[in-house]
């Protein structure tokens, strides 16, 4: 009704549905629309149409006085109350190691300004957090959860590609042409065999040994920089490292899943860390997605 109401006013203060329009933000057909619904409600005309624009009826110019103090009542509606209390407690964030110190650290300060009462808790061990037993309240990762009471929502892409540094590089005939069957590659060591990374480069080695094996991704951007080999990386820890990126087509990129305890959903805390993930997966998206020189 109010609604209604106040598109009225709008039409009577300006004379016209345009002049109404343009001073609530709505369409004109909108305002045609609410000046009717209110008319067949009160079951009168409240104007007289125009070329030049619309006049109150006598019955319109009564209702004026009333639809003032709807207005001002409805103004009135939200003072006075008490302001929402400051987000505070503790979030507990399930991520990969890479995604907390390239990607989530460095923009924590701003979400500790905007609720500097709210305590974060990052678990970078993901293989021993299990949100379904509530190890962690929310989680950034690139597994999606096939079951458990948890809401799932793909927020980005981690890109990946084939890197290499200058110093190994500038060795090779060709820098930028691949050589795989001669070239040294950085490896994972027994146990992460599962990883998108290490089946590539397992299938690139073809029974090689590799240069390195590691057990760790920032052992691997280090031993790439170092210039050991090629390694597999995503292209957010390779590209402030200065490395080259031979092969940005591995067919290996993968989604990142923001995942929330439904139960929580509604939590205030877990709301605020949920939106700052959001924020900075999408201001980084070029980053996460797109190769180094």
């Amino acid at each position: 009704m109010w609604d209604d109401v106040s598109v009225f006013l709008a039409v009577a203060r300006s004379g016209s549905l345009s002049g109404a329009a343009s001073a609530l933000s709505i369409g004109l057909a909108t305002v045609s629309r609410r000046v009717e619904r209110l008319e067949a409600h009160l079951g009168r005309p409240l104007f007289l149409r125009h070329h030049t624009g619309y006049r109150l009826t006598e019955d319109g110019a009564q209702l004026i006085e009333r639809a003032e103090e709807m207005e001002a009542a409805a103004r009135a509606f939200g003072t006075g109350l008490p302001e929402a209390p400051e987000v505070s407690g503790t979030v507990r964030l399930a991520t990969a190691e890479n995604l907390a110190t390239a990607l989530i650290l460095p923009a924590l300060p701003r979400l500790r300004r905007a609720h500097p009462r709210l305590t974060l808790e990052i678990a970078t061990d993901i293989a021993t957090v299990n949100l379904h037993r509530r190890d962690a309240d929310i989680a950034l990762r690139m597994i999606k959860p096939e079951r458990g009471h948890v809401s799932v929502q793909r927020v980005g892409t981690l890109g990946y590609g084939l890197y290499g540094a200058p110093s190994y590089l500038e060795g090779r005939e060709v820098i930028r042409e691949l050589d795989l069957e001669h070239d040294d590659l950085i490896a994972w060591a027994e146990g992460y065999s599962h990883l998108p990374a290490a089946h590539w480069i397992e299938r690139a080695l073809r029974g090689r040994a590799p240069a390195l094996a590691t057990t760790s991704l920032a052992a691997q951007v280090t031993g790439c920089a170092a210039g050991l080999g090629l390694a597999v990386l995503p292209h957010l820890l390779a590209r402030p490292r200065d490395l080259i990126c031979l092969d940005a087509e591995l067919g290996i990129d993968q989604p990142i899943w923001l995942v929330t305890q439904t139960d929580l959903a509604s939590s205030r805390r877990v709301q605020a860390v949920a939106s700052f993930l959001r924020e900075v997966v999408l201001e980084q998206r070029s980053a996460l997605s797109e190769a180094g020189t």
